[in-house]
């Protein structure tokens, strides 16, 4: 009998104008309609703070040993669920909910700029648009340089690009979180598919 996929995927807590983080809510909702009986979801609510985006990640990736870690956050421009397909190591100013951040501006010291997903948004993007789940999906380079894209070059080092960063709007901007969950579950079993596909085929996940 084939093995259970392992596949995490969190939201973060409230910040800023935020008082209710979309992320989280649609995040507690995917929870409930689950990825199917082949696959083990586990879900976690992500701080947003720098020190602790460092010392939760590795525990989540050495705990579980994830085939895939989905992080979903929100963001205040986003009109449509975003995929992200990079994380960028410099140029992080913003103050967290503990009014700090890196004085070294960045992630990782001496790391790559920008790390890359094996996953191609672009395929998911076109795959999940096609299903007809009345929620539009486009693809980003760009994760804002906060907390959200922290985390995500954090994850895709951590797990050798296997991690994905899904932006979806505010609540109700347009669509509710069981609108959310389901483009989010669908979003996450098509990268599993394409995962699947892809394997044994080479990736190059760093920008020279």
């Amino acid at each position: 009998m084939e093995q259970k996929k392992t596949v995490i995927v969190t939201g973060f807590e409230p910040f800023g104008e935020h008082a209710v983080n979309a992320s989280w809510v649609a995040v507690q909702e995917l929870e409930k309609l689950g990825l199917g009986h082949d696959v083990k979801l586990h879900v976690s609510e992500v701080p947003v703070e720098y020190q602790a985006v460092q010392t939760l990640l590795p525990a989540l990736w050495k705990q579980h040993l994830p085939q895939l870690v989905v992080h979903v956050g929100v963001s205040g421009m986003a009109t449509t669920v975003t995929l992200e397909q990079c994380g960028h190591n410099q140029g992080y100013m913003r103050l967290d909910n503990c009014s700090f951040c890196p004085e070294s501006r960045c992630c990782l010291e001496g790391g790559p700029d920008c790390i890359h997903s094996v996953i191609d948004m672009d395929t998911v993007c076109k795959r999940v648009d096609s299903a007809g789940l009345g929620v539009s999906v486009s693809v980003s380079k760009d994760a804002g340089r906060y907390l959200c894209d922290y985390t995500y070059y954090t994850s895709l080092f951590l797990g050798e690009g296997r991690s994905a960063f899904v932006h979806v709007p505010p609540l109700g901007q347009p669509y509710s979180a069981e609108q959310l969950a389901r483009a989010l579950r669908a979003v996450i079993l098509e990268m599993l598919e394409l995962m699947e596909n892809n394997k044994g085929k080479k990736h190059c996940l760093h920008d020279q």
